[in-house]
């Protein structure tokens, strides 16, 4: 079903003007929270980022690498000799303290491989191996466990090899725990990296849905909860599992699903849908559009997270995934045979959700929103 609603002036969405820390109130009295208010300043993390960029100006010799320039992308790419080799490293977030409130655990462990393994996706690299990262204020055997629990099963998933990683006993440092990890993939076969370079207009956007939050946007999700007194041991109105139990479901991992397809002459670009929302296909290509107009009805689940906080769909799109975990954009010519190959290699959920136009920006003409950069 196409998520529709009555069409409204198209307002361009960059940045708004936010007091960190600080609700609004709605007009009922209540406080109004933000991914900015709650404590994440997207503003703030850009100019940051930039002036660490700024300050480091080495580089290294070409005998120790030659790095593929594929800016702002979703892993850092390098050519060592004949190999092209993919990194990222991401972090499962303040996800892990809701895990820690309910004492549950192997969501979380699983995370830590799909929020990286699905970056490594989004560029077309298999994965090859992961290391994890936990600090902590002491070790409990329980916990890592369950942890333990948690990373295999998404290594199954993935296809993909713990290679270590370093646990940290750091009480100074951290009040629990913290979760993350680097995952390094590779190109078989001579296959190229898939970075939207060979995007053209008419393409259209495939998207395969998420199985809720994934690990995004929990800074403010805790918040509202806390503001609303949820009760998170019963359902949500509609629903007949508790509700934090469906908030801790795991990452959806698409990495076999984008292995499948990748180096296919077809696929022009991947994008994981992951911190950002719709911003991150801006991140493919800085001269041409995503029209969004056939976005599915999002779960009730994002409607209920909405409802929490009385959300305006804008903070919505940018937050969280709102039902779709990752794009798959492909040559028009040859979108069934790629749906064919996604129902095969995991994926029968695929849909087509917008196409490539000429311009820039994200554009969701049915909600009257307009993204013109990445977050």
């Amino acid at each position: 079903m196409r998520y529709v609603k009555k069409p409204v002036p198209a307002h361009r969405v960059s940045y708004n003007p936010r007091v960190h820390g600080t609700p609004v109130l709605s007009p009922r009295g209540r406080a109004r929270w933000t991914y900015a208010t709650s404590g994440v300043d997207l503003r703030a993390r850009s100019r940051a980022l930039a002036a660490l960029l700024e300050s480091l100006e080495y580089r290294a010799p070409p005998d120790h690498g030659r790095p593929i320039r594929a800016p702002g992308h979703f892993a850092g790419m390098i050519r060592v000799g004949r190999e092209t080799i993919a990194v990222t490293t991401d972090t499962v977030g303040t996800k892990v303290l809701l895990a820690e409130q309910l004492g549950r655990w192997e969501e979380v462990g699983e995370d830590i491989v799909g929020v990286n393994v699905n970056d490594l996706a989004a560029v077309g690299a298999r994965p090859a191996g992961l290391v994890d990262t936990i600090l902590c204020v002491r070790p409990d055997e329980g916990v890592f466990r369950a942890l333990g629990r948690g990373l295999d099963r998404g290594m199954r998933a993935a296809r993909c090899t713990l290679l270590g990683g370093e646990t940290a006993i750091v009480p100074d440092l951290v009040r629990g725990i913290d979760l993350g990890g680097t995952a390094v993939g590779f190109f078989p076969r001579g296959r190229a990296p898939v970075t939207g370079a060979r995007l053209s207009a008419g393409d259209v956007i495939l998207g395969i849905p998420s199985v809720g939050l994934h690990a995004n946007g929990f800074t403010l999700v805790r918040k509202l909860l806390d503001d609303r007194a949820v009760d998170l041991a019963a359902p949500r109105p509609g629903a007949s599992e508790p509700v934090g139990v469906e908030l801790l479901r795991p990452t959806r991992i698409y990495s076999t699903i984008a292995d499948a397809l990748a180096g296919r002459p077809d696929v022009h670009g991947f994008a994981h849908m992951s911190g950002g929302g719709v911003r991150n296909l801006v991140r493919l290509h800085a001269r041409l559009g995503f029209v969004l107009d056939h976005w599915p009805v999002p779960p009730p689940l994002f409607r209920w997270v909405q409802s929490l906080g009385e959300l305006p769909d804008e903070e919505m799109f940018e937050t969280f995934n709102m039902g779709i975990g990752f794009v798959v954009i492909v040559a028009r010519h040859r979108l069934s045979e790629v749906r064919r190959r996604l129902a095969r290699a995991g994926a029968p959920d695929a849909l087509a959700i917008g196409h490539v136009a000429r311009g820039g920006g994200v554009r969701l003409p049915d909600l009257g929103l307009e993204y013109a950069q990445y977050a």
